[in-house]
């Protein structure tokens, strides 16, 4: 039963971050739902439900991550970080792992050619659509926050569906390039 239900969650969190990437295509216009979230979101601050499991999670993700980041004190800080925010936004760390890998390679000063920002290539239209415009969207954990929140609420329009959110996410919603990729990372590296 456990299983199951991390299963599922598991692939909630999957369809959520693909719908994440779909902020940075998307157009100017904001979604009233999402807008609330990012509101409350940015206000929130949440820790490790449970200790144990957050540092056995925590060493289990540290062996992958060290392609990424070399240091393992920065790893760990990524790590929790991570986890931090996405249990804040009920959904499965391993698939916003997944996200992160395929949008920046946890490069936090990442911006893509359409202006997405940090980690999680979120637009920077989101800090002026919930009255937040000092928000430092290259800052790693402000950056989560949005990501997260984000990706949470296209997995919720896509009702479960994780590929659809994937590609909401992304902004390439039709087409299931970019969820695939995600989903294989999440399969080969996260899971």
């Amino acid at each position: 039963m456990k299983l199951a239900l991390a299963t599922l969650k598991l692939c909630q969190l999957c369809l959520f971050c693909l719908l994440s990437s779909a902020v940075s295509a998307q157009s100017k216009e904001a979604d009233p739902q999402l807008l609330a979230a990012l509101k409350g979101a940015v206000t929130e601050a949440d820790s490790f439900v449970d200790r144990f499991d957050a540092e056995v999670w925590l060493m289990a993700k540290s062996q992958p991550l060290a392609r990424y980041i070399k240091d393992p004190e920065r790893r760990m800080h990524v790590l929790k970080a991570i986890h931090r925010e996405a249990t804040r936004a009920d959904l499965q760390p391993e698939i916003v792992l997944a996200v992160i890998q395929i949008e920046s390679a946890f490069d936090p000063y990442a911006v893509s050619r359409v202006g997405a920002q940090g980690m999680m290539q979120v637009m920077p239209f989101w800090k002026n659509e919930i009255g937040r415009p000092e928000d430092n969207l290259i800052d790693m954990d402000t950056n989560l926050r949005y990501g997260c929140t984000i990706l949470k609420h296209y997995i919720k329009k896509a009702k479960g569906n994780m590929p659809n959110a994937l590609a909401y996410y992304n902004g390439s919603y039709g087409r299931h390039t970019y969820s695939r990729k995600v989903l294989d990372a999440w399969v080969d590296r996260w899971r």
